[in-house]
């Protein structure tokens, strides 16, 4: 069988650590379980694509509560094709730190695993640089369970809390790692090279920044396979942060369906975007001064950006939009956002039109989120929410590491309902809208929505992000036309857990008997 992606490199440094950690792991742990989140997909089902949502020339909201569609395909991020366990010795060990906040982080752990596996490095727990962003120093251990990391990712690379030291001469010597900067979207041939030779010279490098570090596009199904496996089933919150994100859904859910909303009408997007004349003079210069001091200068015109949809909607813009799709004020929504820029006024009208509105804090005062609502505790918590709600729409899909993400996670865990508004399409609507032009209002947002996609599977066009949407490499089918969409065998994991108990030797303890592929609905 051909081999994708491994690159075998000579014998160098020992990975270290993991046998330790490996012998320690229990079955639950290891098991590769799909998360907690499938138990709750919702037993509706839908057909044909978007046609299922229509009712005439309206949405049919009761299949919006259900997931969208699947086509006959199921989530799989299993290997495909043959997969040697990481070598026992390694070529060095990769340290990197993950800029941004915490799910620009969670990309970049997806790209530091896989830089690891295309180098045959150990890689170094990841460090999160929580303090420049966010004010929070909880760090890797703080957000993510680490021995679960470690022990879903043991058939792929090799991971160590921290570089070991190393003894010579009968004298204690910690290895310095080499700090190298990666070039923005490298190319895998950076990392089979420039960066490989210094880790061989070294012993350890440290990439610095590590933010979009990788190319997204990889000709390798079996590499973003791997990044699927990082980022749905490696990457799990602390059992603490789950159960708070579950004690919130459940008292959602206790009254019906929910809906959840990322309502990115913040100071950083507004300024990023450009969109300042709705502001007060004194707002609109606090958003002034923001730019200059963190965006490249550049020529932004308002209404020349509004009308290309280039705006974050207004809250009372997403509220029109669901009200046009028939949403009424019995909807029960949680608010996904950071402090919304310009305060009360911009709430007031979303507030006329859909008064049940929740946030993290409303739902669950508990201390720990009241001390830490922005930090990193919060974002993990409402990224849960708004994983597990019965709807999720983003208000600002362009550049928003939380929207792209929860949309290729809600894709991955069936096919859950996303509300994306075309803010491109959905502009001169709005425009006309402000300019007394009423009639077929809401007949025209109902349109451009219906031409959107509701979280079915569909080809990813540029500049769609692959952490947006894996289709099809994160995907398969039972009965495929394409062989190379057809579903890995039921046992694979205990195929590769064999292998590399036998090339560790009798010292190893069986982890696991599970697969990483999502069972469809109908097959649950």
């Amino acid at each position: 069988m051909r081999r994708y992606g491994h690159h075998r490199q000579p014998k160098h440094q020992s990975g270290g650590g993991l046998k330790a950690v490996l012998g320690r792991v229990s079955v639950a742990v290891a098991a590769l379980l799909i998360c907690t989140v499938w138990l709750l997909f919702s037993s509706s089902s839908v057909s044909n694509g978007n046609r299922s949502f229509r009712y005439g020339s309206k949405i049919d909201l009761e299949a919006l509560w259900g997931p969208a569609d699947s086509s006959g395909w199921r989530p799989s991020s299993a290997p495909r094709s043959d997969w040697p366990s990481p070598p026992s010795e390694s070529n060095g060990y990769l340290r990197v730190r993950c800029n941004g906040g915490l799910n620009q982080q969670r990309t970049a752990i997806c790209n530091a695993v896989l830089a690891a596996r295309i180098m045959n490095a150990t890689l170094v727990l990841p460090e999160l640089d929580a303090n420049s962003f966010w004010h929070d120093s909880s760090g890797f251990q703080g957000i993510y369970d680490v021995e679960h990391f470690i022990a879903v990712l043991r058939f792929d690379v090799r991971i160590v809390e921290s570089i070991p030291e190393t003894r010579k001469n009968g004298k204690t010597k910690k290895i310095k790692a080499y700090q190298l900067r990666p070039p923005r979207d490298a190319p895998i041939s950076w990392y089979a090279t420039d960066a490989l030779k210094k880790m061989k010279e070294h012993g350890a490098i440290y990439l610095t920044p590590f933010s979009h570090r990788l190319a997204e596009e990889i000709d390798n199904p079996e590499y973003q396979r791997l990044r699927c496996r990082v980022n749905y089933h490696a990457l799990r919150f602390k059992p603490h942060i789950m159960k708070l994100s579950n004690t919130i859904v459940n008292k959602l859910r206790a009254q019906g369906h929910f809906m959840s909303i990322h309502l990115r009408f913040e100071m950083d997007m507004l300024a990023f975007a450009g969109c300042l004349d709705i502001f007060t003079p004194e707002e609109q210069r606090i958003l002034t001064k923001y730019r200059k001091e963190n965006f490249a200068a550049k020529r932004l015109v308002y209404h020349e950006r509004r009308a290309i949809g280039k705006c974050p909607l207004t809250p009372e813009e997403v509220g029109l939009v669901l009200h046009a799709l028939g949403f009424d004020n019995s909807t029960k929504i949680y608010l996904a956002a950071g402090e919304l820029f310009g305060g009360e006024r911009f709430m007031k009208p979303f507030r006329a039109l859909f008064p049940r509105l929740e946030n993290h804090s409303s739902v669950e005062p508990a201390d720990e989120l009241l001390e830490n609502s922005q930090g990193l505790v919060g974002s993990a918590v409402d990224y849960m929410v708004c994983l597990l709600s019965d709807i999720f729409m983003p208000t600002y899909d362009g550049p928003s590491n939380f929207a792209n993400n929860l949309l290729g996670h809600r894709l991955y865990y069936g096919f859950r309902t996303t509300l994306r508004p075309d803010r491109k399409a959905l502009a001169p609507i709005f425009i006309d809208r402000e300019n007394g032009r009423l009639a077929g209002f809401e007949e025209a947002v109902r349109r451009v929505m219906l031409n959107t996609n509701f979280g079915g599977p569909h080809k990813r066009v540029p500049p769609e992000s692959f952490y947006t949407n894996s289709w099809p490499e994160c995907f398969c089918q039972m009965s495929p036309k394409n062989p190379a969409d057809k579903c890995p065998p039921e046992n694979v994991l205990e195929i590769l857990n064999n292998r590399l108990e036998s090339e560790m030797g009798n010292g190893f303890e069986s982890t696991t008997t599970s697969n990483l592929t999502v069972p469809t609905e109908e097959e649950q």
